[in-house]
């Protein structure tokens, strides 16, 4: 049996010590000092490991099933979503003016990562629902907001984006379902949707489905798609459930894992929706939940991997097995534990400097979305749009890596159902996937991201790590230890930068046959920008006489081993770029 426990102290080392959230200049941030964070996420940790943890393996075994066209979630489901509601943790970084309780999204993000990491198919229900809230607040009329997002934000009714078809996966211009306009100024939807997360269940009065769906006179591609608001259950004039609508559950996919949540296929037989934002412009809409899934996809790679980690690090301090090449560190017993071993040591590391460098990554990018929204900050925006694709396919590549090397702890006993470390691998795999997988992540990046504004963003970003460096270059152990590695991996980030501006106008295949290497090369340098930024707020704090030395020397341990032992990885990521795309396009498609 698995166990989780809420890292509350090293994300109050972010959001304190690193981002200094309670002394930014920006609304509802005054009030976040450090007791207030605190009480906030202990009980949100508490949640995640007393009621939310121990569901985890019972949905993984259980699953949902369809029973006469109703979703069924596993045992102790509907109880732990009624603990969740009752909490006000669906309603956290909410709109006050719907029930929410109006904190920054960046405290909503730290719960959501507690949540995830004890139990990611749960919490996918209130995930999504978030994220069609935020696309009618963003997009809808005020009829609209007034009729949904009451009862969205208080998880009563939740809610689902509908893009994906059979035929058509990330090509959205393909997609066929169809929106008839009707006289009353809604329309009827007609069409199958697949791989719909959280489609249906039991744990809420109705499903608000965000649908996608092609309108009379809106063209080819995805210039002609609208977007459309199509509730399970119609609602009354006075904010009652009237009759079900036309739209069902065709089946729910058997996956490899997150088996607690129901992936639906929906199918939509002239069921009526209405019109969310303009006609013909529903991808700008959809963008918006697109936009912050990705973010919370990235949470999800990383989540699930310290959930991981946690067990592997435990197993190995308890678990006896050889003897320390050094001498017997457990001589009472009849073998020393495996954390003894330099491979264990190294493989956990790696765990833990990927893990601790991805919290605040995720936690930087929320915080730059809240400064985009309070502030109406556009470098701050242009920013978290540049590294979305970063923090949605690094993170959870990355993240899949750390979960696979959690259960090789494990050794045999790992690849065993009775462990739990299955769970972890089997359920981190698909935040590779969906959301847009991370190939067209690392495209979207080269393709549109770098060349965004001018490159504005991206010459932003290089400067901000040149800053940081002079800034800190002073000290001479973060000189040594953490500038000049971070200087080598930023200069090798702006070298193939360099190398696709040179040459993908002349070949673009060159460009993008070093797409998925530029990804991984910007995530290092980002994750390296992040350790130089916690080294120094852990040496500033042992510098002022701390009461938690061991926790910051602790600290500045693991980003040492980041820095001589991930982020060098930027050099080989550099040469695979520069090799260009005649290694790649070498053999026709016949041949393979």
């Amino acid at each position: 049996m698995t166990t989780y426990a809420a890292p509350v102290r090293d994300m109050q080392f972010v959001l304190h010590d690193v981002l200094e959230i309670s002394k930014q200049d920006l609304p509802g941030h005054g009030d976040l000092d450090r007791a207030f964070t605190e009480a906030v996420l202990d009980a949100a940790g508490k949640l995640a490991a007393e009621v939310l943890a121990p569901l985890n393996p019972v949905g993984d075994r259980q699953g949902c099933r369809l029973e006469n066209g109703v979703v069924r979630t596993p045992d102790g489901f509907r109880a732990g979503f009624e603990q969740m509601r009752e909490g006000g943790w669906t309603a956290l970084d909410c709109d006050p003016e719907y029930g929410g309780q109006g904190m920054p999204y960046v405290i909503g993000l730290a719960a959501g990562e507690m949540f995830s990491a004890a139990n990611m198919a749960f919490t996918m229900y209130q995930g999504l629902t978030h994220g069609a809230y935020s696309a009618i607040h963003a997009h809808g009329s005020d009829d609209q907001k007034a009729t949904y997002l009451p009862k969205m934000v208080s998880c009563e009714w939740t809610g689902t984006m509908n893009l994906t078809e059979p035929h058509a996966g990330t090509d959205l211009g393909l997609l066929r379902t169809k929106a008839e306009p009707q006289e009353d100024g809604s329309y009827r939807i007609t069409g199958q949707k697949i791989f719909i997360s959280a489609g249906d269940h039991d744990m809420a009065e109705n499903v608000v489905h965000l649908v996608l769906a092609k309108a009379p006179g809106g063209g080819e591609g995805t210039r002609g798609i609208s977007l459309f608001i199509v509730p399970k259950f119609l609602v009354n004039a006075d904010g009652t459930l009237g009759e079900r609508n036309a739209v069902s559950v065709g089946n729910i996919e058997e996956k490899m894992g997150i088996h607690g949540n129901a992936t639906c296929v929906m199918n939509y037989d002239g069921a009526q929706g209405w019109l969310l934002g303009e006609l013909h412009k529903g991808m700008r809409a959809m963008f918006t939940m697109m936009n912050e899934a990705r973010i919370g996809v990235g949470l999800q790679g990383y989540s699930v991997a310290e959930a991981a980690y946690q067990n592997a690090a435990a197993y190995a301090r308890d678990r006896l097995q050889g003897r320390a090449v050094t001498g017997d560190e457990n001589p009472s017993g009849p073998a020393d534990p495996l954390i003894v071993h330099p491979d264990i040591r190294r493989n956990l590391m790696d765990q833990k400097s990927f893990l601790e460098g991805a919290r605040a990554l995720a936690f930087w990018g929320a915080h730059l979305i809240d400064r985009a929204k309070l502030a109406d900050d556009r470098q701050a925006h242009d920013l978290v749009s540049l590294l979305t694709p970063v923090i949605k396919g690094f993170l959870t590549d990355k993240g899949f890596d750390s979960a696979v090397q959690a259960q090789q702890v494990f050794g045999g006993h790992g690849y065993i159902e009775e462990q739990g470390m299955s769970q972890f691998v089997r359920d981190a795999r698909i935040t590779m996937i969906y959301e847009g997988a991370n190939g067209v992540q690392a495209l979207d990046l080269v393709g549109r991201k770098l060349a965004a504004e001018g490159g504005k963003p991206i010459m932003a970003f290089f400067e901000m790590v040149k800053s940081e460096i002079k800034v800190q270059e002073a000290d001479e152990l973060l000189q040594a230890r953490f500038c000049e590695p971070l200087k080598a991996a930023s200069k090798d980030l702006q070298s193939a930068a360099m190398f696709f501006m040179e040459q993908g106008m002349k070949n673009p295949n060159a460009a993008l046959a070093g797409s998925y290497d530029f990804m991984h090369l910007f995530g290092h340098v980002a994750l390296g920008l992040m350790w130089l930024r916690m080294a120094a707020a852990a040496r500033k704090a042992l510098g002022e006489g701390t009461q938690d030395a061991t926790f910051h020397e602790t600290k500045l341990a693991t980003g040492r081993y980041y820095m001589a032992r991930q982020l060098p990885a930027t050099a080989m990521h550099l040469a695979r770029i520069r090799s260009g795309a005649e290694p790649v396009m070498a053999l026709d498609a016949a041949r393979f």
